[in-house]
């Protein structure tokens, strides 16, 4: 007998570079800006929401997003808000269906914005049965209304309801089910007769004696039934017989996406562009040990001489994008314990090829990309650790911190915004150089590789031990996680426009600081004025001395009471709502708000952060 095949996975997942919008419609006469941000949604489902961008009809955003995706869909959409009003109301949006994702894979490309309306926006499916046979000599057309699948919401609510209208003709009838109460997958089972004048005109959507309205249609429209807002569209399907053809005779039974209604589908005026990089990834995944050999010979990399015939090695060299090798390697090797000596050689031959240690790491190589999404994962909790309590007052408190002379209002705030500006630099100073000894081992280890072949290959160099960590640790993982944490998972919030201008200031000082503690000379270029006194604040010989510190234990080999490999990572914790165990009545009682944590090692769950009993 035959071997049975295994059966496979398709795992999809995207990567979305959201850059900027441009030509966005006025409030009103004047032209003036509007304070933006966008979403984006799978189906009518938000999975993440930019910060908001400075008032403009041609807004910046420049963030990027990736996720998993864990469940069938429709379209992937994208909706440009104007933050200001209140409502928060949508200005236009850009769906593309699922299928034509693949067009657009890693290119740049600006789609128009279209118009949203109640009318536009539509989820979900409807199964139908259609037949037309002969009865007592009379032609009849039998519609079954059977069920629907996944609709939307409406207010927070789902009633939905079908009518079934069926054109024949100058003949048009109507019949309509009974509501459905609480339920996006409603069951019908409704069947409905029309009486038909001609069979084989409807199969041939001819119009006989010259009378009739084209091809006979069966249209099956879902409402919301709402007795306080009226009820509300939510979806349409029109099927003209003459495409069925034969089949009718034989019964007709099919799942149809509902679609928007046909006065939505309308040209609209211009409402703009949105610029967007979209990558999806459609990956059929097999069972572990079907990978067994390739896992091995990747994880034989590191003993591999010279690294660059490694297969790790090969690999990166393969991808036009070293993320698309980075990211897999990074989880096999972190996984199987060897990422820090497959680190230690990738590094050790970009190092030997560099003629100025002033310019060690700064491309796009596979190391780089290799040490930024190791230390995401390694030092994820560090990073929480380190850095979460200042942002959320930061968040909370919503201090001015704008010093640039040129983008303030008010002039006589700067001094105000300067010492703002002061105490959180501080605060997240203080929480960096005072955080060495619970930096993760694992991260440790690397960075005393990474001095340690830099001093090999540049003996001359006093800074060169100092500038190849401080590359990374700060400009690499600090300071793009001050710009960003969303994108860390330090917060849920997107920040408005003032919060997100002050975590920029934040960034580039920290940032200047990891540049000066390699730098050659004392003295820092100041590439923007208004940052000078902020700099010399922070640039003093004391500040200096800290950060080198700090540099020195994280990259020691014998670094004492440091965390170990053995501490549990965190990979994603927050809320999450959890079915009670036992109860088959399906309500909202039945469903709690816990607070969860997800680690290398575990699950748990509580009623609050901290509290983990189950």
């Amino acid at each position: 007998m035959a071997a049975k095949l295994e059966v496979e996975r398709i795992a999809e997942s995207l990567r979305i570079k959201i850059a900027e919008a441009k030509e966005l419609p006025s409030r009103g006469v004047s032209g003036s800006g509007r304070e933006t941000f966008c979403t984006v949604g799978l189906d009518q489902e938000v999975i993440f929401r930019t910060a908001a961008a400075a008032k403009s009809l041609n807004p910046f955003y420049s963030e990027e997003f990736q996720c998993e995706i864990p469940r069938r869909f429709r379209f992937l959409s994208f909706y440009v808000y104007d933050r200001e009003s209140r409502p928060e109301k949508m200005i236009g949006k850009v769906s593309i269906k699922k299928e034509e994702l693949h067009k657009h894979h890693g290119k740049e490309t600006w789609f128009p914005l279209m118009a949203v309306d109640a009318d536009s926006e539509v989820k979900g499916k409807v199964h139908i049965q259609l037949r037309l046979y002969k009865s007592h000599g009379h032609k009849r057309l039998a519609v079954r209304v059977l069920a629907c699948s996944d609709l939307q919401f409406v207010q927070g609510s789902c009633d939905p309801f079908i009518s079934v209208t069926v054109c024949f003709r100058n003949k048009q009838e109507v019949r309509k089910t009974r509501p459905r109460k609480r339920t996006v997958s409603p069951q019908y089972g409704d069947t409905f007769i029309f009486d038909v004048p001609d069979v084989e005109n409807c199969l041939e959507g001819s119009e006989a004696d010259g009378v009739g309205v084209g091809p006979a249609e069966v249209r099956i429209a879902v409402w919301h039934d709402s007795t306080g807002i009226g009820n509300v569209f939510m979806g349409e399907l029109r099927l003209k017989l003459v495409d069925l053809g034969s089949e009718l005779l034989n019964g007709h039974d099919a799942w149809y996406f509902l679609q928007p209604r046909e006065e939505a589908r309308v040209a609209k005026p211009a409402l703009g562009a949105l610029r967007l990089n979209i990558w999806y990834y459609r990956d059929h995944v097999f069972s572990s040990h079907k990978y067994n050999q390739l896992r091995n010979v990747l994880l034989d990399s590191p003993a591999v001489n010279p690294i660059t015939s490694s297969a790790a090695y090969i690999l990166g060299e393969c991808v036009s994008n070293k993320v698309d090798a980075a990211q897999p390697l990074v989880r096999v090797f972190f996984q199987a314990n060897k990422i820090v000596p497959l680190i230690n050689k990738l590094a050790d031959n970009e190092i030997s090829k560099v003629q100025d240690a002033i310019t060690l790491f700064r491309g796009t190589s596979l190391v780089s990309k290799c040490m930024d999404e190791f230390m995401k994962i390694a030092g994820l909790h560090y990073l929480h650790d380190t850095l979460k309590p200042i942002l959320d007052e930061i968040f909370t408190e919503r201090k001015p911190c704008e010093i640039d002379p040129l983008k303030l209002k008010d002039i006589e705030q700067l001094d105000g915004n300067i010492a703002n500006l002061k105490r959180y630099v501080q605060k997240i100073f203080n929480a960096i150089v005072n955080s060495a000894l619970v930096c993760p081992n694992v991260m440790c280890q690397v960075f005393c590789g990474l001095k340690q072949a830099a001093v090999r290959h540049f003996p001359d160099s006093k800074e060169v031990r100092y500038l190849v960590v401080s590359g990374f640790i700060f400009l690499r993982f600090f300071a793009p996680a001050l710009m960003g944490p969303k994108q860390f998972e330090l917060t849920t919030e997107a920040p408005d426009a003032q919060t997100a201008r002050t975590l920029v200031l934040i960034s580039k000082t920290i940032q200047s600081i990891g540049n000066v503690v390699g730098a050659r000379k004392s003295q820092h270029p100041y590439k923007e004025r208004y940052m000078m006194e902020i700099h010399r604040e922070f640039m003093d010989s004391s500040n200096i001395e800290a950060v080198r510190n700090y540099l020195d234990v994280i990259s020691s080999a014998s670094r004492q009471h440091a965390k170990g490999i053995e501490t549990p990572i965190v990979l994603k914790e927050g809320f999450m709502i959890k079915r009670a165990r036992g109860m088959k009545k399906f309500g909202l009682k039945n469903f709690k708000k816990r607070f969860f944590c997800l680690t290398n090692e575990s699950f748990t769950y509580a009623k609050k952060k901290g509290e983990y009993k189950y």
